[in-house]
């Protein structure tokens, strides 16, 4: 398994779920089946099947990010030495050519990415135009309402 890039904010938050899956959500599952299964007939008993298809997408998703700990490469931004590149963790703050607006995002993994928080999933179009590129470097991306142009103001590693 190839190792997975995440910021030491995304591996607490892993964590962070990881511990009240174990702790608060499977415990409560398990006695929710418990007090389904003293109810009598279980074929007709739609309690327990709730709790049930909950129990496996708790042990699930736990065996998920138990899988994801496991194969992360922990990157601290503060640390990165990029020499002004753009690279993953890095915070590019950038100009659209064509409007002028300035946009501030942060390259993030896959589970730490949301949008509204500025923060970008490595995989997606404009952090993988971005990847690379130096302060003054314009960035061509393929969005959905068709080609943007922007053009990387400042690279920070916070």
């Amino acid at each position: 398994m190839a190792t997975i890039p995440i910021t030491k904010r995304g591996a607490a938050k892993l964590k962070t779920e990881l511990h009240k899956l174990k702790t608060v959500d499977r415990p409560w599952v398990i006695n929710a089946i418990a007090e389904a299964r003293a109810q009598g007939d279980l074929s007709e008993n739609a309690e327990y099947e709730v709790a049930k298809d909950r129990q496996g997408f708790i042990e699930g998703r736990i065996q998920e990010i138990e899988g994801k700990l496991s194969a992360c490469q922990i990157i601290d931004p503060a640390e990165l030495n990029a020499a002004g590149r753009v690279v993953f963790g890095a915070t590019v703050k950038l100009e659209e050519e064509a409007s002028g607006s300035m946009v501030t995002y942060q390259i993030v993994g896959e589970d730490e990415a949301d949008i509204k928080l500025g923060l970008i999933n490595i995989g997606s179009p404009i952090a993988r135009a971005l990847i690379g590129k130096e302060e003054g470097d314009s960035a061509e991306v393929q969005a959905p309402g068709g080609i943007k142009h922007y053009e990387v103001v400042a690279v920070s590693y916070v």
